[in-house]
């Protein structure tokens, strides 16, 4: 009989679904207090789980749900940036 492999699941900050880990995408503060998209979800650091859509990160955003999950203020820059790479991602399916 075949071993059942559990799949992680993660909560989006964002809608507060439960998903597996693999279909969110992870916002990490590194060690040196940056705070980057992380499409391998392999970066060090601090960790949160968002939907990969726009809608889920515009209300993680008015709630600052990153904010306080990060431990850390995001700059205008940082979300320009995702936003873009959420934009490229919804327009990919």
């Amino acid at each position: 009989m075949a071993k059942v492999r559990k799949i992680p699941l993660r909560i989006c900050v964002g809608c507060r679904e439960k998903k597996p880990k693999r279909e969110l995408v992870r916002i990490v503060r590194t060690p040196e207090g940056e705070v980057l998209l992380d499409l391998t979800g392999k970066k060090s650091g601090r960790g949160v789980y968002i939907c990969p859509r726009e809608a889920c990160f515009k209300q993680a955003l008015k709630a600052k749900q990153l904010e306080k999950n990060l431990e850390r203020s995001i700059s205008e820059e940082v979300i320009a940036e995702i936003t873009a790479l959420l934009e490229q991602q919804e327009d990919g399916r």
